[in-house]
């Protein structure tokens, strides 16, 4: 396939932005005893699967490895809500990342559920994150970067 656009060359400000918005959620995910940072790196792998984005499925699933993530739940992670190897707190990241992912309604009863599990502070940081992994996937899916050249 013949290479794309360099996105990050012609659009530095924005990529600033993203990137900026990347820290921001580091510092906070790496601060959170609800949704830890190794939560976040679930969230941004299934979103990714969710959204077919090869770049971003190999690059976070690397990421999760070379972080020693379990490989039980890196392969496992596209059945979570099957597989006893996520705890109440990654389910619940999880289904709000799914849902918003597919455009799917936050009912009440969802918003308490996470509310109550996850507190404030990190379901509106959880939010922000699932916007931000969706939209680095569809940048990535319009100007492809080659797959496998992600290194940790």
């Amino acid at each position: 396939m013949a290479l794309r656009t360099n996105y990050f060359a012609l659009a530095p400000k924005a990529i600033e932005l993203l990137m900026g918005q990347e820290a921001y959620l580091a510092e906070q995910f790496n601060a959170s005893d609800t949704v830890n940072s190794t939560t976040w790196h679930l969230v941004k792998l299934r979103v990714s699967q969710i959204n077919q984005c090869a770049f971003c499925v190999d690059m976070h699933g690397q990421e999760l490895l070379s972080h020693g993530e379990a490989i039980e739940r890196v392969v496992g992670l596209s059945a979570w809500r099957d597989i006893p190897f996520f705890s109440e707190h990654e389910r619940i990241a999880l289904d709000w990342a799914e849902r918003l992912t597919k455009a799917q309604p936050i009912d009440d009863e969802c918003y308490q559920v996470a509310l109550q599990a996850l507190g404030e502070q990190a379901v509106v940081d959880l939010t922000i994150a699932v916007n931000a992994i969706n939209s680095w996937n569809r940048v990535a899916k319009t100007f492809k970067p080659e797959v496998g050249s992600y290194k940790p």
